[in-house]
């Protein structure tokens, strides 16, 4: 993102949110929300778009993050943000049963990693003696207080929140101009001439399925820090898949700031608008307004505005 976009970002985010509604604890949660969603949609569109491989099973690394930084704080003593920190590094890890799952494409591979998930959501049921079993996990640390200032609050952990996933972001602009973005964009074209080439299409993939899975890990930890408490059905909860597909659906998966916008966007949206109009059943205004951006800009949001921007300068010029 160029510098003239990138500074009235920053000045929103750190600057005029807090300050604007920075008092307003549900204005605070509902951003925290959509933030810890924009930063699952934004790990899932790296694999999908750098990685080419649409995952059905991104509940799994949000549930072994959240677990393994909640266990490890509570049992451990570990610090908290240490412990957010092993969420990710143990998602990642965890990452490495899929990997057989990579030989497969399209449909076959988002129903493997489905598969995975739904293993882990029964293992996390079992194993009892570690997890609490169904009964969840209670008493999670909190996020600290540094320099006498609460980060538990929600204006904290909306600043922690965003900051990691502006720094994902990042992470996701770095790697999609590297020589391993070039590449991936080279597989996308032909796999098997990349291969001819000497591209090991197999080490990309898993390197990118690493790097989702370590991201999403750590937005995982986040929210178990957050809310306090987590039990399978929660932190394994299919929809932590399903919100960030639909955000990132409707931001644009091929753009930087889609999910960020998709995500962002279409949750408040929904809280603040469909919510107030229709107070149940108010998904139905949701699943109109996406199906009506795949038909009239399949492409999302973020290129549409870009397209009609693009289109105003040349009028003006």
């Amino acid at each position: 993102m160029k510098i003239r976009f990138l500074l009235p970002v920053l000045a929103v985010v750190y600057l005029a949110i807090p300050y604007l509604w920075g008092g307003n604890n549900y204005v605070m949660s509902l951003l925290v929300a959509a933030f810890i969603i924009a930063g699952v949609a934004l790990a899932w569109a790296l694999l999908a778009n750098l990685g080419g491989m649409v995952s059905f099973g991104h509940s799994a690394f949000f549930g072994v993050g959240a677990y393994l930084s909640a266990l490890l704080c509570i049992n451990y003593r570990l610090p908290v943000l240490a412990g957010i920190l092993m969420g990710g590094i143990g998602a990642a890890v965890a990452s490495i049963a899929m990997l057989p799952a990579l030989r497969l494409r399209g449909p076959y591979f988002a129903l493997a990693v489905l598969a995975y998930a739904n293993i882990f959501k029964i293992l996390a049921m079992e194993f009892k003696g570690i997890t609490e079993g169904a009964a969840g996990v209670t008493n999670i640390p909190a996020l600290p207080t540094v320099m006498g200032f609460d980060f538990s609050s929600k204006l904290g952990t909306y600043l922690v929140i965003v900051t990691i996933v502006l720094l994902f972001t990042g992470s996701y602009h770095l790697i999609r101009v590297s020589h391993y973005g070039a590449a991936l964009k080279a597989m996308h074209d032909s796999e098997d001439a990349t291969r001819v080439v000497g591209v090991n299409s197999t080490l990309l993939k898993a390197m990118m399925l690493f790097v989702s899975a370590f991201m999403t890990g750590v937005v995982g930890a986040v929210n178990a820090h957050y809310i306090n408490f987590i039990d399978p059905d929660y932190a394994f909860d299919l929809g932590w898949t399903l919100l960030p597909m639909v955000a990132v659906v409707f931001g644009g998966y091929r753009t930087l700031m889609g999910p960020l916008v998709g995500a962002v966007g279409i949750f408040m949206l929904d809280q603040l608008v469909f919510k107030a109009l229709i107070g149940t059943g108010h998904q139905i205004m949701l699943g109109a307004v996406l199906a009506v951006m795949v038909l009239f800009s399949p492409d999302g949001l973020v290129p549409l505005i870009g397209d009609k921007w693009k289109r105003i300068r040349r009028a003006q010029a």
